[in-house]
């Protein structure tokens, strides 16, 4: 597949052909949802913990005696029952939402998702990515240079951008972090869900290599 390659001012220079074990893949749903939601899983927080009646604290003696007060029997205000008492079947932070998935499905995804973008004129390959400065002043310049093309007009308008730089790049971090609608990944951490996050793709020239080491 043969692409344009753009410079930092959003001016075409040049093309360039991108290797067809990355970009030349057909849509494969099946796979790339299966790997998605079990991406999404693995980062799912294990926050959600509620307290059954072992760890609420009181309830040492017994509320009053077993018998000969008319009311109704009970061991300790901690049971599930009172008001203040232990949760019965509540979520614990001990669960595990991990779905295990292979190295190979992950990756053929990735490059599924990639080829798409590439197709919808998603992707934005760039001759090189640097800034003068950590300043989200050149940052936000680099997006509005390509939102003045028709093709990717929404860039700006909160469909998103993710950057893929082929290391890590803390100029480039800084400068792009208080943009809402980008966001940076280094392009050996990146998965199938990160790119479906985002509307537009944009991998500078030396992140390709990356990928096809990937």
């Amino acid at each position: 597949m043969q692409t344009k390659i753009y410079n930092q001012k959003g001016n075409e220079a040049g093309t360039i052909d991108l290797p067809d074990a990355i970009f030349g893949l057909k849509w494969n749903s099946d796979l790339v949802y299966q790997v998605a939601v079990a991406q999404a899983a693995n980062r799912r927080q294990k926050t959600a913990h509620a307290k059954d009646r072992a760890e609420v604290r009181g309830g040492g003696r017994k509320p009053w005696k077993q018998k000969g007060t008319g009311r109704a029997r009970h061991g300790s205000i901690r049971s599930p029952l009172w008001k203040g008492g232990g949760v019965t079947h509540g979520p614990l932070k001990e669960k595990s939402y991990k779905k295990k998935i292979n190295k190979k499905m992950a990756r053929k995804a990735l490059f599924t998702v990639l080829s798409r973008k590439a197709r919808d004129h998603e992707l934005l390959i760039l001759e090189d990515l640097s800034f003068p400065e950590a300043k989200t002043k050149h940052a936000k310049e680099l997006f509005h240079n390509f939102s003045s093309q028709k093709e990717f007009a929404q860039i700006e308008r909160g469909n998103g951008v993710l950057v893929l730089t082929p290391g890590k790049d803390e100029r480039a971090y800084r400068a792009i972090r208080n943009l809402p609608y980008a966001h940076v990944e280094d392009v050996r951490n990146t998965t199938a869900h990160d790119l479906l996050e985002y509307s537009y793709i944009l991998v500078p020239r030396r992140s390709l290599e990356s990928l096809v080491r990937k």
